[in-house]
């Protein structure tokens, strides 16, 4: 038997009859989701009055409804759109992750990546504000964006450079240089924190602990477009992964460009959580998490599990993003705390089950 027909057996192997009902479930989720996020918050808006809040009823001269339709219009539907959108880059960016170098526990925010962002961002926090001064302030919002993006991708490069020889990637080395870059990134951070005055420290504090409370439309807009083009990628790089769980050099074998498929994903893995990032700050363990749920449900096939990661990411992020605009109401908890508290018992249990299964 050929190594062709062996990668195609595996990957069909991977696709399994209830697919499409997860698939379907995942998308009710998600709308329970959403619709829940519409209602409950500091205003709350009851189901009688959602209707006339989305402009399905005319609201002229009802000022309940005109309250309702600002308060959702110009705040919560943004945040909504806004935290889905990042939740499926996030997990999206995870799978992606864990595909390319054939380790469940390869996340962009674990490995660095996501930490390598928020101080090229903190970085822009700092220098930005003192070169521009408080005429040019402005550019800081357009500028913040592509300073995280640049951040991430040099990271992900750095950790790629360390890792790889010879063409070939030591996941090992991989993890280990990504918890030492990251903390690197986060002995930089806290320098800039030193030097940094009030309000810097406080937009600083923000990347940090993260949180959708600055999410606007035009914010929604610039990381939707990132989305799109990662789902068009998806299409192309879903197979290819699946053949590379056999072997970078069974891979090649069955016609896979395994050193341009890398380059690819990096830069997708990126291009994600460097958007991510400049969006709403370090927002952990969402690609660790998503991406083993499904697997236990759908199995491994990456033309499935992408487009279910980011399903679910989206879903997952936008409960999240609820509870913690209500669970201390007035006031708000950073979303990056509430994934954190819930992200990291996921991955010690995950570490006692790896554990077990090498007899350690």
């Amino acid at each position: 038997m050929s190594v062709m027909e062996i990668g195609r057996r595996c990957v069909a192997r991977s696709f399994r009859p209830r697919t499409g009902a997860t698939l379907a479930v995942l998308l009710i989720l998600f709308l329970i989701a959403a619709a829940t996020a519409l209602t409950v918050g500091a205003a709350g808006i009851p189901l009688s009055r959602l209707p006339a809040a989305l402009l399905l009823h005319d609201a002229q001269g009802n000022a309940p409804a005109l309250r309702d339709q600002m308060v959702l219009w110009s705040i919560r539907l943004p945040r909504i759109v806004t935290a889905a959108i990042v939740g499926a880059l996030l997990a999206a960016a995870g799978t992606l992750m864990q595909g390319l170098f054939r380790n469940p526990l390869a996340d962009p925010a674990l490995v660095g990546v996501a930490s390598g962002g928020a101080l090229a961002a903190a970085l822009s926090i700092v220098l930005l504000d003192q070169l521009l001064g408080s005429q040019l302030r402005f550019l800081q919002d357009h500028l913040l964006p592509i300073a995280a993006f640049g951040g991430s991708l040099a990271t992900t490069v750095l950790l790629y450079r360390i890792a790889s020889r010879a063409g070939r990637t030591s996941i090992a080395l991989f993890l280990l240089a990504g918890i030492a870059i990251a903390a690197i990134a986060n002995a930089g951070i806290g320098v800039l924190v030193f030097l940094a005055d009030d309000r810097q420290l406080r937009d600083i504090t923000f990347w940090m602990m993260g949180s959708l409370s600055g999410a606007s439309w035009a914010k929604a807009s610039s990381c939707a477009l990132v989305l799109a083009i990662a789902l068009l990628v998806f299409v192309k790089v879903a197979r290819h992964l699946d053949l590379l769980v056999l072997g970078e050099s069974e891979a090649f074998h069955t016609g896979v460009d395994v050193e341009r498929l890398k380059l690819l994903s990096i830069v997708l893995v990126s291009s994600m959580t460097g958007v991510a990032v400049s969006i709403c700050g370090v927002i952990g363990f969402v690609g660790i998490v998503v991406p083993h749920l499904l697997r236990l449900v759908i199995g491994p096939s990456h033309r499935l599990l992408l487009p279910a990661s980011a399903c679910l990411g989206a879903a997952m992020l936008v409960a999240a993003d609820t509870v913690a605009r209500t669970i201390v109401a007035p006031a708000e908890m950073p979303i990056g705390i509430l994934t954190a508290a819930i992200g990291a018992p996921f991955f010690l249990a995950l570490l006692l089950r790896q554990r077990k299964l090498v007899g350690l």
